[in-house]
């Protein structure tokens, strides 16, 4: 019988567990900030602090940044906790490894250079940080806190991301390799 400790070693968890826990973390958001899960504002809130690190007070006066307000709140704390938790949970289950840039099915696939991957990590994440805004939110913020309340927005959204990484796992590891 595992008991919780081990359960902090697994290197994966069982998908409805874990359902069971971000629906508890929404629950709690809303309750206790009266606000959804959501993180890719976070990003976003991030470039416009860093654009203000840079051209001192113009930033702020950038309209969407107005809108968004740059300032470290929350949503960019639950980010922070995501990368620190992924990290402790890595290191606590033993899956932690220093300078696997290339994981095996990429390498198998386009080979194994890392630049390669970095590139195209990169471009993916930048693409991606324009399709959340554009649809004005992420898979967090539709997937999980829209459908959790109903919106028809973001259940178009939730559907669409499904069709979307299907028809490019499709593209990327039948027709291109």
């Amino acid at each position: 019988m595992e008991t919780i400790a081990s359960v902090l070693t697994d290197t994966s968890w069982s998908p409805y567990a874990v359902g069971i826990g971000i629906g508890l973390l929404s629950w709690l958001s809303f309750l206790i900030s009266g606000k959804p899960i959501a993180t890719s504002t976070t990003f976003a809130r991030t470039g416009g602090m860093i654009e203000e690190m840079i051209t001192g007070d113009k930033a702020r006066q950038r309209p969407y940044y107005k809108k968004i307000k740059l300032q470290v709140n929350w949503q960019w704390m639950l980010v922070l906790g995501v990368v620190a938790g992924s990290f402790i949970s890595a290191i606590i289950s033993g899956d932690f490894q220093v300078g696997v840039w290339v994981p095996s099915i990429w390498a198998s696939a386009f080979g194994d250079s890392a630049l390669l991957r970095v590139l195209v990590a990169a471009a993916g994440g930048i693409i991606l940080g324009f399709g959340a805004r554009f649809a004005g939110g992420c898979t967090s913020g539709h997937g999980i806190s829209g459908t959790l309340q109903l919106a028809l927005s973001s259940w178009i959204s939730a559907i669409f991301f499904f069709i979307g990484g299907i028809i490019t796992a499709h593209l990327i590891f039948n027709v291109f390799v």
